[in-house]
């Protein structure tokens, strides 16, 4: 069974107002296993109370954020400037798995960008393989757009076959790949999942306004933003086939993110999902 976790890049806020301990200890009681550390400063101080709480609170540190190089968007360790630190902290806590979040936008812009970025990450992921660590690759809506009929998923599949997988179903879905296809398809390469839901809701009071008005414009940029990210089974997502076949494809750890929580305590969110995941046997 895969370590069933939470990615923390939810909890950002409260780790830079109460420290990461006492939020790894409301992470262990809501009945998680594990952490991804993402948009979470690797100081110090944190590592150190992630080591406590994998000492005392059993946690496993499964995965750490990092980017390839340094760049507007790059935030955090990056491995050009950062390998040696982020090898150390990887052997520190135990953690098997480091990801880049999203390839730069410039590498998105053509099938030519997007293979000498996906070369870069091979070079990088040979690297960290020698230090026992597998480089992983986390995909957006984006990575299903296609360069003469090839998905970028596949082309970062086909430059950097030493690059494992961090499959996010939400994105998949998005994509508009059916993400029991997407795990098929990428048997031996997922890793990681994100278990993040997918929900369509009614228009707002204020589109039908917008309509009314006869402001089009606005109403059908009202219209075409009603997707959301949800709490797990509370959205569309099958999961009862989706984690076993997530299984199959290898995946080690379920991490449950949602990037919006729209004004709810993310705390709660993370409650409503893992009640959902513990009624259905995870």
């Amino acid at each position: 069974m895969a370590a069933l976790g939470v990615q923390m890049m939810m909890l950002k806020d409260r780790v830079a107002a109460e420290g990461m301990f006492p939020v790894l200890q409301r992470v262990k009681d809501l009945g998680y296993e594990a952490v991804e550390v993402s948009q979470i400063p690797m100081t110090e101080e944190n590592i150190a109370a992630l080591e406590r709480g994998i000492s005392e609170l059993g946690l496993e540190v499964g995965a750490l954020s990092v980017a390839l190089k340094p760049g507007p968007f790059a935030t955090g360790d990056n491995l050009a400037e950062h390998r040696d630190k982020i090898v150390a902290d990887c052997k520190r806590l135990g953690t098997r798995f480091v990801r880049i979040g999203m390839m730069p936008f410039d590498a998105m812009a053509s099938k030519e960008a997007c293979e000498a970025w996906a070369a870069e990450c091979e070079e990088a992921a040979q690297s960290l393989a020698a230090d026992g660590i597998t480089l992983c690759y986390h995909n957006h809506h984006v990575d299903l757009a296609q360069f003469d009929g090839e998905r970028i998923f596949d082309i970062v599949r086909r430059v950097a076959p030493s690059v494992g997988f961090e499959v996010d179903l939400h994105w998949v879905q998005r994509g508009g790949m059916a993400p029991l296809d997407m795990l098929e398809q990428y048997t031996g390469a997922c890793k990681i999942i994100h278990v993040k839901d997918y929900r369509v809701v009614p228009l707002p009071p204020s589109a039908m306004e917008l309509l009314e008005k006869g402001d089009m414009g606005a109403f059908m940029a009202a219209f075409t933003n009603i997707a959301q990210f949800a709490e797990v089974g509370s959205g569309n997502m099958n999961w009862p086939k989706l984690l076993p076949a997530a299984l199959d494809a290898g995946a080690e750890y379920f991490f449950v993110e949602q990037d919006d929580t729209y004004g709810r305590d993310p705390y709660d969110c993370l409650t409503d999902s893992r009640e959902y995941l513990r009624s259905i046997g995870y």
